[in-house]
């Protein structure tokens, strides 16, 4: 084994264990740099290199922080509680009803407004909903896991639902247009699995009634009525630039940023809204996170992984299609379990880049990398940032998540998703080429 990979190796674990446990509450912007910073001391990449990732990344990276602002402001505004309160209501104290509508709710947030503002923002307010119905601690479990879980695995329909695939987009050079038309239905699948894997997990757990009239009206959630109303014509404005992107040739995150400008300037005169607190909350670093964790991958893949793992793929592919999607998706699943889906949606990307297939191949392949890395994640903590926040915030609210019993749920549920996901892309993508 080569020298320099060893040394990639080894460093890009130091950095990823750093990131997971944050000792001395390291940042993981300062972490990540510092540790790009290093691989380019060590010869593992070059400046060409850092600008080559600053390129592939810069789209994802500030449409992630875009609908991240827009999530806090539309959050302010009370848009989230007015619908979660709305879906309880209309469950009309059936306890099953209630647990799909949550969940549906969930899938929807998360393809809008990306898997990070639906597990963040949602999971909470869920959890609080189930303290003011009295829910008993299985039940409470039952209610916060699924949304947290149907976050990321109904992350896949659009380009904007998840960090990992705007990133996709950009690397394979999809269009908003064109990837929705293969993911979308994909989507479908991964939702109705996931509704189905979710029921049987939990459904003894689940109450048969609730009392829903214990909750307030939804009406008394909007904080803020003229900035709720004009979230939706902005909200509209948003999905017809996605839309036009594909077009235009324009990168989704001006689409993005101008919506979350506009949000801002709409709840400026708000009392309700402290937009100077949202800007100083946004992820700001994420964007540094982004850039460090991507050369130091970059400087992995480049001392050899993604060569190696790119002759795998083309003996895959000469298999049949299905040995190429199931192997490339379990791969990136495996992958982004224990090391973090950002990092992993890269190395199988330039994997990809060097498997002798042809165009339609590298699409299919690129597709099934970005359902790995979507649901991948939730089989550990560490799977992604998202989850690792997820469970900081519901620590904070009294609700303790051990990692044994994550790891337990999480495996068990995101395994059949993830086959039947990838079986779904791969009867698709066969239908319609």
């Amino acid at each position: 084994m080569p020298a320099h990979f060893i040394l990639a190796l080894a460093l890009f674990a130091l950095v990823l264990f750093l990131i997971t446990v944050r000792p001395w509450r390291l940042p993981i912007g300062w972490t990540a740099s510092a540790g790009g910073i290093v691989a380019l001391l060590l010869g593992l990449v070059t400046v060409a290199d850092v600008v080559t990732m600053a390129h592939l990344v810069w789209d994802a990276t500030l449409t992630f922080v875009a609908l991240v602002i827009i999530s806090l402001v539309l959050d302010q505004a009370g848009l989230f509680q007015w619908a979660a309160l709305t879906m309880a209501h209309r469950s009309r104290g059936s306890g099953p009803r209630l647990f799909i509508l949550l969940t549906l709710l969930g899938a929807m947030v998360s393809m809008i407004f990306a898997n990070d503002g639906a597990a963040l923002i949602l999971t909470p307010l869920v959890y609080e909903e189930a303290k003011v119905l009295q829910f008993r601690r299985p039940a409470t479990l039952a209610f916060v896991m699924a949304s947290g879980f149907i976050a990321d695995t109904t992350s896949v329909p659009l380009v904007v639902s998840n960090l990992v695939n705007i990133l996709s987009a950009d690397f394979f050079h999809w269009g908003f247009v064109y990837y929705a038309i293969r993911m979308v239905p994909v989507d479908v699948v991964s939702c109705a699995a996931s509704l189905a894997v979710l029921w049987l997990y939990f459904h003894r757990d689940i109450p048969r009634t609730v009392e829903t009239d214990a909750l307030p009206d939804p009406r008394a959630a909007i904080r803020d009525p003229r900035v709720f109303r004009g979230a939706w014509v902005v909200l509209g404005l948003l999905l017809v630039g996605y839309l036009s992107s594909q077009l235009l040739h324009w990168p989704v995150a001006v689409f993005a940023g101008a919506a979350a400008l506009a949000l801002m300037g709409l709840a400026l005169p708000s009392a309700a809204i402290s937009v100077t607190g949202i800007i100083r909350h946004a992820p700001w670093n994420i964007v540094v996170f982004s850039l460090g964790m991507y050369v130091v991958v970059y400087g992995l893949s480049h001392a050899g992984l993604a060569l190696f793992l790119g002759r795998q793929l083309t003996v895959w592919v000469h298999w049949g299609q299905w040995a190429g999607i199931g192997g490339v998706g379990v791969m990136a699943a495996v992958f982004s379990s224990v090391m973090n889906n950002l990092p992993s949606v890269l190395v199988g990307a330039l994997a990809i880049s060097y498997a002798r297939v042809g165009p339609a191949a590298k699409n299919a392949l690129g597709l099934a990398n970005v359902v790995g890395c979507d649901l991948g994640p939730k089989m550990t903590p560490i799977g992604s940032l998202a989850t690792l926040l997820w469970l900081y915030v519901l620590n904070g609210r009294g609700l303790s998540i051990g990692w044994g019993y994550y790891l337990r749920v999480g495996v068990t549920l995101t395994l059949p998703v993830l086959m039947a996901t990838l079986a779904a892309l791969w009867a698709w993508v066969a239908l319609i080429h």
